[in-house]
């Protein structure tokens, strides 16, 4: 039982990780490494609005989650669109913009525990005979929430469905009169703020810290290489594999090893179907 229950709780954090980078790289085909730092980036912002400012939990979130997608949309703005078709430039322009980030909060006293965001409830429940607290609950309703929200923002809207041809075909979505930067700043602003929604709701079990966003960014690209770069749904059911991988390696091995399940889930990922489970790159037969 516990297994399960926590092998589910486990996988709704995972793919709450991923989806804002999924989303990113789904829409625009540019592989956001600045994930993690905006994740973290979020709940820094709502802490100091919370405590600095002393502004209600609730508006401080949304204030943050709203400066966090500006954040986002700015950073594909000035600096991301200058490099984009550029896959290696891509690469290294997100990261150094994350790495700039999240040292920049450690050098302006991001450490230690003494960031810590209050769970939104308070008291804890027995399922089962497992007593499981009310913030992992929440974060499973929400996270449930955030995901049927996004499917029928992009299935029903007529914004989302131009996200959506996008990601399907970015030449026929063009010659429709589909804008592609401004698309892929709609993907780098909603991405952040899908980001931002699982640093609210996870951060609180445990402390704001700069290696969050390093983490996030590990768990982040497992879950979108083992389910298919570019596949929204390949990453929700990579994160259900990598989730229930982690917890069974937890009780039998320990917890140390569970960043250790998420990188052996890419490199067999990567030998046995490179392009992941729903991933439409070509495989090695075809490209050769």
């Amino acid at each position: 039982m516990d297994i399960l229950i926590f092998g589910i709780i486990n996988s709704v954090s995972l793919a709450l990780m991923a989806l804002g980078f999924a989303l990113v790289y789904g829409v625009s085909r540019l592989p956001n490494f600045a994930h993690g730092a905006i994740y973290v980036t979020a709940g820094y912002i709502t802490w100091q609005l919370l405590y600095g400012l002393g502004l209600p939990y609730i508006l401080a979130a949304l204030i943050a989650l709203i400066l966090t997608g500006a954040i986002g949309a700015v950073m594909y703005q000035t600096i991301l669109v200058r490099v984009r078709g550029m896959a290696i430039s891509e690469i290294i322009a997100s990261y150094a913009i994350g790495l700039a980030i999240l040292e920049g909060l450690r050098w302006g006293g991001l450490k230690g525990g003494t960031f810590v965001l209050p769970t939104f409830i308070e008291g804890s429940i027995n399922i089962g005979g497992i007593p499981l607290d009310y913030q992992r609950l929440l974060m499973l309703l929400l996270g449930s929430v955030v995901v049927a929200c996004l499917w029928l923002f992009v299935n029903q809207t007529k914004l989302g469905l131009a996200l959506k041809g996008m990601a399907q075909d970015e030449r026929a979505a063009l010659t429709l009169g589909i804008d592609s930067d401004f698309m892929a700043v709609v993907a780098m602003g909603m991405g952040s703020i899908t980001a931002g929604i699982a640093a609210l709701l996870i951060l609180p079990l445990g402390n704001i810290v700069v290696e969050s966003g390093y983490h996030v960014l590990i768990m982040a690209v497992a879950v979108c290489i083992v389910g298919g770069l570019g596949s929204w749904t390949g990453a929700i059911m990579a994160a259900f594999i990598i989730g229930f991988a982690q917890i069974i390696t937890e009780v039998t091995l320990g917890t140390h090893f569970k960043v250790v399940v998420a990188l052996m889930a890419i490199i067999i990922t990567l030998i046995i179907r490179p392009s992941g489970i729903f991933g439409q790159q070509k495989e090695l037969e075809e490209r050769v």
